[in-house]
């Protein structure tokens, strides 16, 4: 199942970005070796990032979410995660 997770930056959230960003991506890393890395990245307005992931449950994108180095760390203050469905492109 996919989900959205948006993750919101704090205050600091530029400047400790720069700092994880690396700790965030290897975090990723196998997912996206697994294929379920559908997208992501920061939004461009600052405001935080999108990630669209696979997920079995809602619980381990939630378990995800708590354990990236950006939500450790602070880079982001708040997160949402939402149940996805795709419907384009098929």
């Amino acid at each position: 199942m996919k989900f959205v997770i948006l993750g919101y930056d704090g205050p600091e959230g530029e400047a400790k970005r720069k700092i994880h960003r690396p700790a965030h991506l290897a975090n990723l890393d196998p997912l996206a070796q697994q294929g379920r890395v559908i997208l992501a990245g920061p939004l461009t307005d600052k405001a935080g990032s999108l990630l669209v992931l696979e997920f079995e449950t809602q619980a381990e994108a939630e378990q995800f979410a708590r354990q990236d180095p950006y939500t450790v760390h602070g880079v982001f203050e708040r997160v949402e995660i939402h149940p996805f469905m795709q419907v384009l492109p098929k």
